[in-house]
């Protein structure tokens, strides 16, 4: 059975009556414009996320790459600040708008087969509660858009290639939109393994294509690895091994990323495909690329689960191929339940969603009170949304502000208005400031480091003449800001620097190097012997 076979098979129980399949065209345009709105309501109450800084300080420092993800959201971010000013909502207007861009190459891919079959795989993708939630910018929300549509254009390609001569403009299409994705994030390399699994299972007669997709795809690949052999091998050293340091295999982690796939398709969703089972086995036998496409990158999450924990965010540019395949074999009873249960739990996420963004701070400190994990994470909310007063307490003429840091850094230089450095050891992600900071011009210099819990002067003594912390107080939680008078870089370089090199820059001998600015600083070459 060819792929396209399957597509243009009559579906069982769609006759007539109450089982006539029918495009849900009035639902599709009130589902899409209330997302919108409510998204764009999301996007502009809520205070940015300290990875959402993050990425605007990515964007404020225009590069082809950045220490941990290739710079897709980056460029996302400054085009939309070029256009629409610094605002949260701006700053988040991709994600407002990726529903509807994800939703436009599900109909592109498969409406030329089956307009009312591809209009309520739209409809059920919109109606998951989290591409209401979703509001927030992320480097996937790139990935997501461009998966989708380098899976669009060789779903295409395929539909042409069972009718005719090979469309090797849709697969060179393909294979440029995967390029985006990986530069997008390196998961996308997850979906080029679904491509391949597929080619070398269904489609192995079409193998050029694959080929032409590959060969697309690599000037996008050559960028980041350029822009790695100039820096440091920063993303190599970041995503093969520092993130990777202390993750232990657990069951639990696998049980919990079950239970959130479980989730993110909803419980009315898998009841339906387990109730009508038959037609999904039929349908499923002959959609290999679409199976491929939403299986296979997530099934190798589930192997990855054995190692560490997956972020629910890791899955969101695979998982909506998932709703294609339900709405292509359940019938047409099925789809229409499945759109009301998605419909009420839709309804009872957006209450508590609207409820927690409508509260104020007074509230979560009444809250923090009684409920455990509020009060263990209630600086953070404070953090994030009183940023501005926060450094309007700690910030004085002549004294640089600084912090612990790297996502209190961002969220606090977003709030100032200015770029604010790490000074310290800091954490393994988002080490931007080891490519972009020259300590040394901050020799001699008073630095006040602003953190949200207290901090220990003995880790300070050792690079300023005299150090003290500062106690602040904000909408009920205490932060801190130690000060240092004096700042010496060459102490800073050997207690700091030499200890940072040794953790993050001991990238192999084997590696070839053309570049590495933190090296440079701290032993003037290119590579340093940790």
């Amino acid at each position: 059975m060819s792929f396209l076979s399957v597509f243009t098979a009559p579906v069982s129980s769609s006759s007539a009556g109450a089982n006539r399949l029918t495009m849900p065209t009035r639902w599709l345009w009130l589902v899409a414009l209330a997302s919108l709105a409510w998204r764009g309501w999301m996007a502009a109450v809520m205070p940015l996320t300290g990875d959402e800084a993050l990425f605007y300080w990515w964007a404020r420092f225009l590069d082809y790459g950045y220490y941990d993800h290739p710079p897709m959201v980056a460029w996302w971010i400054a085009a939309m600040r070029a256009m629409l000013g610094d605002a949260e909502w701006a700053i988040r207007m991709p994600a407002v708008l990726l529903p509807l861009g994800v939703g436009w190459a599900l109909w592109w891919a498969w409406s030329p087969v089956s307009r009312e079959r591809a209009a309520w795989a739209i409809l059920l993708y919109w109606l998951a509660p989290i591409n209401w939630l979703n509001a927030l910018i992320a480097t996937d929300t790139p990935l997501i858009l461009w998966a989708a549509w380098s899976t669009a254009a060789l779903v295409r390609a395929e539909q042409a290639a069972d009718r005719g001569p090979s469309p090797w403009g849709l697969y060179a299409l393909s294979g440029v939109f995967m390029g985006l994705a990986f530069l997008s994030k390196y998961f996308a390399v997850l979906l080029g393994m679904a491509f391949v699994v597929y080619f070398a299972l269904f489609a192995r007669a079409r193998w050029r294509a694959l080929v032409l997709i590959v060969l697309c795809a690599l000037p996008s690949v050559a960028v980041n690895v350029l822009w790695n052999l100039q820096h440091c091998w920063t993303n190599i050293m970041f995503n093969l091994f520092n993130r990777n340091e202390g993750s232990e295999g657990s069951l639990a982690n696998v049980a919990v990323y079950a239970v959130m796939m479980a989730y993110l398709i909803s419980p009315v969703l898998l009841w339906l495909g387990w109730r009508h089972r038959s037609a999904w086995r039929a349908g499923l036998k002959g959609q290999a690329l679409l199976a491929c496409a939403a299986l296979v990158p997530l099934t190798l999450f589930g192997l990855l689960a054995f190692k560490k924990e997956i972020g629910l965010h890791w899955v969101m540019g695979f998982y909506p191929f998932l709703f294609v395949m339900w709405a292509w074999v359940l019938p047409a009873p099925a789809l229409r339940t499945a759109a009301r249960g998605l419909g009420v739990l839709l309804v009872l996420h957006l209450l508590v969603a609207g409820g927690a963004a409508l509260s104020d701070l007074s509230q979560w400190q009444d809250m923090k009170q009684h409920v455990r994990v509020v009060d263990k994470n209630y600086h953070r909310f404070v953090e994030a949304a009183r940023a501005e007063d926060m450094v309007k307490q700690v910030q004085v003429p002549g004294v640089v502000l600084a912090s612990n840091a790297y996502s209190a850094a961002s969220i606090f230089g977003y709030a100032a208005g200015h770029h604010v450095p790490v000074l310290g050891l800091g954490g393994k992600h988002a080490r931007q400031d080891d490519l972009i900071v020259d300590y040394a011009a901050l020799e001699g210099q008073t630095i006040r480091v602003m953190a949200t819990r207290k901090l220990s002067l003995d880790d300070y003594r050792g690079f300023f003449d005299s150090v003290r912390l500062l106690t602040f107080q904000q909408d009920g939680a205490t932060f801190y800001a130690l000060e240092g008078v004096n700042f010496s870089y060459t102490a800073y370089r050997e207690q700091v620097m030499a200890e940072v090199n040794r953790r993050y820059y001991a990238f192999p001998s084997w590696l070839p190097v053309w570049g590495c600015s933190f090296c440079q600083r701290y032993c003037g070459a290119d590579r340093c012997t940790p």
